[in-house]
């Protein structure tokens, strides 16, 4: 009886169609697997040319010391990386790079999300104003740190002219390493102020209103809302945002470059490293181990704050 079942017409033209449907896809997965690689290939490859290779070769340029421009180098293994944190300048330029960051992305944060909280209101001309706020984020470092020191400039600046005109003394904000570096942190707050407005803005409009709704009702202020529902609510863009600034922050190049181009008093992790390499010294090498000092504190900053900071996070 089981022969028979076999091998009778309706069991074979069951299997048949089971093996074709199993045929049909395959050839469907291996034409989507295809796709994928086209698609996705070229995107890797440049990922891989120019952002992994670099730092592959960053890495191994810092063990190295070498001039730069010269056709030789010697492998000095850890060396660049114990001159650097031996050095004097070490305590100074770490510091430096943990006030610019702190002081920027906390301004940038807190500022951002009161200006968010204004844009948010119902109120005639809030379109002109987001787009006023924003602007400068989107314009060019080169020409925001020209304008600004041209404003702060202690001989014929805007800011000068000013305190002139009060019968007072303008700061020498470009050759005091203190003030300059206050300099440099108001414009970067002020440039990328509107980068969380517009991310605060729209979280604060995804919230959900039936439940602001409710809490006034139960006879919560306006204040007593903004504590206890909006700012929990806007953790995933506190965190988003938290993440993004640092990482921007830990990396400012081009208005420091501009408006302080010696690093007189702001020279940051990132800054060091292009002096160090394009400045007097053309040392490449220890200029390269500077550079992985900072890939591995952006690392571990990254990973703990995905690790730690994540928890607090309430997704909605």
């Amino acid at each position: 009886m089981t022969r028979q079942l076999t091998d009778s017409p309706v069991a074979t033209a069951g299997t048949v169609t089971r093996d074709q449907r199993r045929g049909r896809w395959s050839a469907r997965t291996r034409r989507d697997f295809i796709v994928f690689l086209a698609l996705a290939l070229p995107n890797l490859a440049l990922i891989a040319v120019f952002t992994y290779l670099p730092l592959i070769n960053n890495i191994y340029y810092s063990t190295l010391d070498w001039t730069l421009g010269s056709a030789s180098a010697t492998v000095v293994g850890f060396d660049n990386y114990i001159n650097f944190f031996t050095s004097a300048d070490a305590p100074k330029v770490l510091g430096t790079t943990a006030i610019f960051t702190v002081i920027t992305v906390g301004g940038s944060m807190v500022l951002g999300l009161l200006v968010a909280l204004a844009l948010n209101s119902k109120v005639r001309g809030t379109t002109f104003a987001r787009s006023a706020v924003f602007a400068p984020y989107v314009l060019s470092g080169v020409g925001v740190g020209l304008v600004w020191l041209f404003i702060f400039d202690p001989g014929y600046g805007v800011l000068s002219w000013l305190l002139r005109g009060i019968g007072q003394q303008s700061p020498q904000w470009i050759n005091d390493p203190q003030l300059s570096l206050v300099m440099v942190i108001t414009v970067y707050i002020w440039k990328n102020l509107g980068y969380c407005a517009v991310v605060y803005l729209a979280g604060l409009q995804s919230l959900p209103q039936d439940v602001m709704e409710a809490a006034s009702l139960d006879g919560a202020n306006g204040f007593r809302r903004f504590v206890s529902m909006s700012v929990p609510l806007l953790s995933p863009t506190t965190f988003f945002l938290l993440i993004t600034t640092m990482l921007s922050s830990l990396q400012a190049f081009d208005l420091i470059r501009i408006m302080t181009p010696l690093g007189n008093g702001t020279s940051t992790l990132i800054y060091e490293a292009y002096l160090q390499a394009f400045g007097a010294f053309n040392r490449a090498g220890y200029s390269a181990s500077i550079s992985v000092v900072l890939f591995a504190i952006l690392l571990i900053i990254t990973v703990l704050q995905v690790r730690f900071v994540e928890r607090k996070v309430h997704y909605s």
